[in-house]
């Protein structure tokens, strides 16, 4: 890119960025964008890019049409249902979600898309339970109700009863803060479910290099903020843990010195991480910005004391990232940005529920549109591969966090689906995607990509052939944001992708016998 004449209030401008020391390693490199990278043609199922007045519209006539919708979808007097997102198709379909509510209440876990063809004929409809939405009273209660509790239908397993939800908010065992949402039966008391809405994802070290990121030129300094991309900002919490700290300003628009003595540099890592995952999704997938609205996220950087990881938090709308061990390698790269906003994307769509295997449905969306930015990024310090965190020597060996080729190389994630998956840590269980998802982009077997040497085995000894990162890429995008739902599980994702690669590449193509292939490959049949 180049950089635009001076004075003017969004510019681009080249930074020096940390050169990373993370376990004895030396990661150096620079590095200045370019732009997009080249994309194939998109089919005419893709989703179409829309402005943000566009879906502001799309989502407005749904919205006067809800009545309507529930009396075709033959739903109960009691339910009403309440417009969350509308996905529209190049080819005029549009993809229509929907949460619920059963007199007047959430129903947690009754969530459906509704699929419609540009004359408006139904084509189908997407359910998160099948089951009838009713309970027999919504007056029943505990004689002392959890405090700071509200009211809910839980439909997300079982059969639908009336329970509380409450948040607990707190601190997990590694620094990271925690929203557990418990769910208690309202007649009983009985602990029902919890998930935590807080989303954590072990990175990498570091980002090193130079790159081109938007800044604001203000009366008398620069900020940190990219007014080309929904206004992302970056911000400085100077090891604190609360609020949302100091936004990063400079007088002559030079950020960091290449050394973590400079705060500003994991700043400048935060903020390019945002700036190629903005792009990535609007260039690939026509989504502007994680909500689709156009409006952008923020970022804090050097959050707390040695904290050795980073997350997504819905309720900010925000990124946070540590420091990493001893303060010296904050987790700022690139798949770290993009792991983390795009837990903000699968929030604002299917809303996986981190926890079984829908959590770990959610862990791997992270870790694979993590890679797929990595890779889109084409930079030379960062080249794209399927290993996860591999520029930091988390292990003490030179390893890295995660293995997409054979997820099992860590010691931990699973290779393929067994009973039971639900039960492993979300960030195992995802090895099942991230299998699935290297398979059908490069297929089983040896292969060397760019530089890297992967070998990668099928459950059941077939040969898989893969389609391509690209082609995969908008297999699982469209799944997410048209087919998967709030407890997706590995058997509903498999149903999700064929659906989405019947819809963009036809029910007779390699592509749709490919997905078929890659999910029997890690037993998900």
């Amino acid at each position: 890119m180049t950089s635009p004449t001076s004075g003017r209030i969004s510019r681009r401008t080249t930074l020096s960025l940390a050169t990373a020391v993370a376990a004895g390693a030396l990661i150096a490199g620079s590095f200045t964008a370019t732009g997009a990278a080249a994309q194939p043609a998109a089919p005419s199922a893709a989703p179409l890019a829309l402005s943000a007045s566009a879906r502001a519209d799309l989502v407005k006539d749904a919205s006067a049409e809800t009545a309507a919708a529930a009396r075709e979808l033959k739903l109960g007097s009691k339910e009403k249902l309440v417009v969350r997102d509308v996905v529209k198709d190049r080819d005029g379909t549009t993809h229509t979600r929907y949460e619920r509510t059963y007199d007047g209440l959430p129903v947690l876990g009754g969530d459906l898309v509704v699929h419609e063809t540009k004359s408006g004929s139904r084509k189908g409809v997407t359910r998160a339970t099948s089951k009838s939405i009713e309970v027999p009273t919504t007056g029943a209660s505990l004689k002392a109700a959890p405090a700071g509790a509200r009211k809910v239908v839980w439909a997300a397993t079982g059969t639908p009863r009336l329970a509380y939800e409450k948040v607990v908010t707190g601190t997990q065992k590694d620094g990271t803060p925690s929203k557990l949402h418990v769910i208690t039966d309202a007649a009983t008391g009985e602990k029902i479910f919890q998930y935590d809405t807080v989303h954590t994802g072990t990175g990498v070290s570091e980002y090193s290099g130079s790159v081109t990121i938007g800044t604001t030129k203000g009366t008398s300094s620069y900020s940190l903020t990219d007014a080309t991309r929904g206004g992302h900002s970056t911000y400085n919490l100077k090891n604190g843990s609360s609020g949302k700290g100091t936004l990063f300003t400079d007088a002559d628009d030079k950020w960091g010195n290449g050394t973590t003595s400079d705060p500003a540099t994991a700043g400048v890592d935060a903020a390019y991480g945002a700036q190629a995952t903005w792009d990535y999704y609007k260039n690939v997938f026509g989504r502007s910005g994680i909500k689709g609205d156009g409006k952008g996220a923020y970022s804090r950087v050097h959050y707390g004391n040695a904290y050795v990881n980073a997350f997504w938090d819905d309720s900010c709308f925000c990124m946070t990232y540590g420091d990493g061990e001893g303060n010296k390698n904050p987790l700022t790269s690139l798949d770290v940005a993009a792991h983390e906003m795009s837990h903000g994307v699968t929030s604002n769509t299917a809303g996986l529920v981190y926890s079984g295997e829908s959590g770990g449905l959610n862990e791997a969306t992270s870790d694979i549109f993590g890679t797929s930015v990595e890779f889109y990024a084409k930079n030379t310090a960062d080249v794209g591969d399927y290993l996860i965190g591999e520029k930091i020597d988390i292990n003490g060996d030179g390893t890295p966090l995660r293995y997409m080729d054979k997820p099992s190389k860590d010691g931990a994630s699973l290779d393929a689906w067994r009973s039971g998956a639900g039960n492993v840590d979300v960030h195992y269980s995802s090895g099942i995607a991230n299998h699935f998802f290297y398979l059908l982009s490069e297929g089983s077997g040896k292969k060397t990509i760019n530089g890297v040497a992967y070998d990668s085995p099928t459950s059941n000894g077939s040969t898989v052939t893969g389609i391509g990162r690209s082609k995969a890429e908008q297999i699982w995008f469209k799944a997410l944001t048209t087919y998967f739902t709030s407890n997706t599980n590995y058997a509903a994702a498999r149903t999700g992708t064929l659906n989405a690669a019947k819809d963009l590449y036809g029910a007779t193509s390699a592509e749709y016998k490919a997905v078929a292939a890659a999910w029997a490959a890690v037993n998900v049949k």
